[in-house]
C-alpha cells in the first residue's frame, strides 16, 4: 500500500513539476517591447503628441485634420462613432475645458503595418479638470494611422476604459 501511494505521490509531483516548467515557457515568450523602427516610433509619438496637445487646447481644426475622413472610434462605453464631424462635435461639447490627456510614459508600442502605416498601442490617463482630485487610471488605446504620401492620418481609434 506505502509503495502505491508513493507512486502515486511522484506521478502526481512529477506531472505538476511538468505543468510549472511549460507555464514557465508559454510566460517566457513575451518580450520586453523594443521598437522595430525607430524612427517610425518617434513618428507616431510626434503625431500622437500634435493630436493631443490639440485635443488638451481644444484645437478642434487641428484634431479634424488628423482624423480620418472615414475614421471609425470605437469606445467601449459609446460604441462605434463613424461621423469625424460628429466626433469633432462630441470633444468640443464634452471634452473641451473639461478633459485633458497624458499619455503613460513606456508604455507605447508601436508596429508598422506594410503597405499602410502603423498601430499605436499605449495607455493614457484622462483627467477631468472639474474633479481635479479625482484618480486617474490608466486606460488602454489602439490607434490605427495611415501614412498617404508623409500625411499620417488617424484611421481606427479603439479606447478601452474598463
Amino acid at each position: 500500500m506505502k509503495k502505491t501511494t508513493f507512486l502515486y505521490a511522484f506521478t502526481f509531483l512529477t506531472i505538476l513539476i511538468s505543468c510549472q516548467s511549460e507555464t514557465d515557457k508559454e510566460n517566457s515568450v513575451i518580450k520586453n517591447y523594443t521598437p522595430i523602427d525607430k524612427a517610425l516610433f518617434d513618428e507616431i509619438l510626434t503625431m500622437d503628441k500634435k493630436f493631443f496637445t490639440a485635443y488638451n487646447n481644444c484645437d478642434l481644426e487641428t484634431q479634424a485634420s488628423i482624423y480620418s475622413d472615414s475614421i471609425e472610434f470605437f469606445h467601449d462605453k459609446g460604441g462605434l462613432m463613424t461621423s469625424k464631424k460628429k466626433i469633432i462635435e462630441g470633444t468640443k461639447n464634452n471634452i473641451c475645458g473639461k478633459v485633458t490627456r497624458k499619455l503613460v510614459n513606456g508604455s507605447v508600442e508601436v508596429y508598422p503595418i506594410h503597405n499602410y502605416g502603423a498601430v499605436q498601442i499605449g495607455y493614457h490617463k484622462f483627467f477631468n479638470n472639474q474633479e481635479p482630485n479625482a484618480e486617474s487610471i490608466p486606460s488602454k488605446f489602439i490607434a490605427m494611422w495611415r501614412n498617404d504620401s508623409d500625411n499620417w492620418k488617424l484611421t481606427k481609434v479603439i479606447s478601452l476604459h474598463n
